[in-house]
């Protein structure tokens, strides 16, 4: 007789809950700020985006 498997996609445990990881944030946050470091405010429309060369491949004829 056969013997069946089960897939292990099933027994993987769920990700912890949002609530869990905005505690862990807000305790490293706080461990930041109690530490001495400085949160700086960035103006509304400010973009982190470094614009440099594309790294896009365009294909053509030359």
């Amino acid at each position: 007789m056969a013997v069946m498997r089960v897939k292990a996609s099933n027994t993987k445990s769920k990700p912890a809950p949002a609530v869990e990881t905005s505690a862990s944030i807000d305790a490293q946050v706080a461990a930041f700020l109690k530490s001495g470091g400085e949160i700086q405010q960035i103006a509304k429309g400010v973009s982190g985006q470094v614009y440099g060369a594309t790294k896009q491949i365009t294909i053509g004829k030359k």
